[in-house]
């Protein structure tokens, strides 16, 4: 077999300042944007998937952040996508040797200081623009405030303003605002850049 996909590497940034309530509910968060994939957690804070659908695999990673961004401003999750080839059949994350493991292992080591996104693939002539639009993804994110972040969690699972309006009982022009103010306009950007990178290079 031979298929290209997507690793996440990622762990839950200040878990330690989370009530252990609040850190469960945090879990289930993430085990819910993550039930149609394969992962697995290890010491306690730590999680791995493995995403088949490469391009929405920067999706799925903003998803998390802003799962943990909703609890507060100090929280997050630090996350290293990998790109590249499996050539062996996955049954348990942490002891498979596909290249697309270990490229997104050595990305999550890279994460240092404020780094909070790192993306990396087999393709060395891809990595740059997908270095830019992590960049820009992480400078986002260090700004966004919970309330930016609930509404940004919600709309990148899909959901319309209306939808999460009624959801959080606020007017529609209040999530507007908040979604603006957590520039999701640029974030759908990013995501058409990320997909358009990951077809020109072949990335899947």
């Amino acid at each position: 077999m031979l298929l290209i996909a997507s690793v996440i590497t990622a762990d839950i940034v200040n878990s330690s300042l989370l009530s252990p309530q609040r850190e469960r509910e945090l879990i289930q968060m993430i085990q819910s944007i993550l039930s149609k994939h394969k992962f697995e957690f290890y010491r306690g804070d730590s999680f791995q998937a493995y995403i088949k659908d490469t391009p929405q695999s920067l999706r799925i990673a903003l998803q998390l952040r802003a799962a943990a961004k909703s609890f507060s401003y100090m929280h997050d999750i630090r996350v290293s996508i990998g790109i590249g080839r499996v050539t062996h059949p996955v049954r348990y994350l942490r002891t498979t040797k596909n290249e697309v493991f270990v490229l997104s292992g050595r990305g999550f080591d890279k994460l240092k200081g404020e780094l909070h996104l790192n993306i990396i693939s087999y393709k060395e002539i891809a990595n740059r623009p997908l270095r830019i639009i992590a960049y820009y993804a992480d400078h986002i994110f260090a700004r966004l405030t919970s309330k930016q972040a609930a509404v940004l969690a919600e709309l990148l699972k899909g959901q319309t303003q209306v939808a999460i309006a009624k959801k959080f009982k606020k007017a529609q022009a209040t999530i507007n605002k908040h979604a603006r103010a957590a520039s999701w306009p640029e974030i759908e950007r990013l995501l058409n850049e990320y997909e358009e990178t990951i077809t020109q290079f072949a990335l899947k």
